[in-house]
């Protein structure tokens, strides 16, 4: 019993889990440790990052997601014994890290049309554009740590990157103070202070990340840079034709969340602020099925590359009962902690009650969310990515955004909801989501049979 398949998985998932998810709740801490240090300061330096933030981390994910591709090529070379190719692979990731941040860039610092459009109040706008402006010049930092993280973890070597990500954090903690609040010959920013100290250690962690990745022993046989690289249109075409997929689909999820920031801005501060507290809690819970998706996507990439179904069929068994065990563990904790944990952002008695009552509608998705994204992990592994986009577009932009603008901004429901609207239409759009990428994930593993994958 104790050497079973499935324990021997279960093992391997969790082997890698711990590395990875202590470096995802790193990353997530940092707008954790923003959202707290803003809002001590007041509910509109708070409402300006949580603006800000809602366009940041929707184009940040975009990137990263595309450069996902990593995970994939790299697992399935390994998996296949070609190892040889994969620095050439990660060299043109590098170069496209770069390409897209220079577009980012440009988004970020071009936002001024959405908030006219919406008319949000204009001491509210001012500082959002202040973080945003900021922060941008961290994007290149943010993509090229993505594509190193992605060859390290793929590599088998994730813990580099937890001990990189947990400095990061640490370090974050007093840059933040110090701009926030004016130390060290630095004028004092609020809100808009986040946003340069989230640029400032997103840099000094990528430039530690190279210097592992540069001289790390372990990464000797296949070490990166050893040989000039030149961008090769055509590999990135590739490349993107694998990553677009994944960042789209990851943009459709991540920006329905904070599309909605923005959709309730006009209402005023309040309503933001209470949305962000409620949506950081459940960010930094759903780490854990984040990262567990990230190790089955390593898992099903290396049986996939060495036709093993088997495996597949495996992993996906464990890893899905993995994260739906820690979702209902999740859920019951929300529930019954909702009102301390909003209490840990601001001390305003309106916002901690609007955040609290937001939360339960967290706690009512938590199984469907981690049933979708085990499913999307898997499916990377696969090399399928195409297929998720398109239901995850319809899962949260055809169901989820129009059903929570009708019940959040218009009478059609008799009365406008505000974010409570919005959040049913979450719910609702992530169980789609998950039974859409599930069904998908079923039929591509029907389909290895197909072409010949042993069983």
């Amino acid at each position: 019993m104790t050497n079973s398949p499935a324990l021997q998985e279960g093992r391997a998932l969790l082997g890698l889990l711990a590395p990875i998810l202590l470096s995802q709740l790193s990353q997530a801490a940092f707008g954790f440790v923003d959202t707290v240090m803003a809002g001590q300061v007041s509910p509109l330096d708070l409402a300006a990052v949580s603006l800000g933030a809602s366009i940041w981390l929707p184009v940040v994910l975009l990137v990263s997601g595309i450069l996902m591709a990593t995970t994939p090529l790299v697992s399935a070379a390994l998996g296949a014994n070609r190892a040889d190719s994969i620095p050439d692979t990660v060299h043109q990731a590098l170069w496209l890290s770069l390409l897209l941040s220079v577009i980012g860039i440009v988004a970020l610092m071009n936002v001024s049309p959405i908030f006219d459009w919406l008319e949000t109040p204009a001491h509210l706008q001012s500082l959002t554009y202040g973080y945003l402006n900021a922060i941008a010049i961290g994007l290149p930092a943010a993509a090229i740590f993505a594509v190193l993280r992605n060859y390290c973890e793929s590599m088998g070597h994730p813990m580099p990157v937890t001990i990189i990500s947990v400095l990061g954090l640490l370090i974050n903690i007093p840059v933040n103070y110090v701009f926030i609040h004016g130390k060290l010959g630095i004028p004092a920013m609020g809100g808009v202070g986040c946003g340069w100290a989230s640029a400032l250690v997103m840099w000094l962690m990528t430039l530690m990340l190279i210097g592992y990745v540069l001289m790390a022993p372990v990464l000797a046989k296949v070490r990166l840079m050893h040989q000039r690289s030149r961008p090769e249109w055509a590999r990135m075409r590739e490349f993107l034709k694998l990553g677009m997929p994944i960042g789209i689909a990851i943009f459709f999820e991540v920006s329905v969340f904070c599309v909605v920031a923005i959709l309730i801005s006009p209402l005023g501060e309040l309503q933001v602020a209470g949305h962000q507290i409620a949506l950081s809690v459940t960010s930094i819970l759903f780490m854990f099925p984040l990262s567990l998706a990230f190790c089955m996507t390593i898992r099903v990439g290396h049986a996939y590359g060495a036709k093993d179904l088997n495996a597949i069929l495996l992993t996906r068994k464990v890893g899905l009962s993995l994260t739906t065990g820690f979702a209902f563990l999740s859920a019951g904790f929300i529930v019954l902690a909702r009102h301390q944990l909003t209490a840990l952002y601001t001390n305003d008695l309106a916002v901690q009650a609007l955040a609290a009552n937001l939360l339960l509608f967290a706690a009512a998705y938590q199984v469907v969310d981690a049933l979708q994204v085990g499913a999307a992990g898997s499916l990377r592994g696969l090399q399928d990515t195409r297929g998720p986009m398109v239901l995850t577009m319809v899962a949260y932009w055809v169901v989820a955004m129009p059903l929570g603008y009708v019940m959040g901004l218009t009478l059609v429901m008799g009365t406008r909801y505000g974010p409570h609207g919005f959040w049913t239409g979450l719910v609702v759009g992530l169980a789609v989501a998950s039974v859409l990428l599930n069904w998908r994930l079923g039929r591509q593993i029907a389909g290895l049979q197909e072409k010949g994958f042993p069983h």
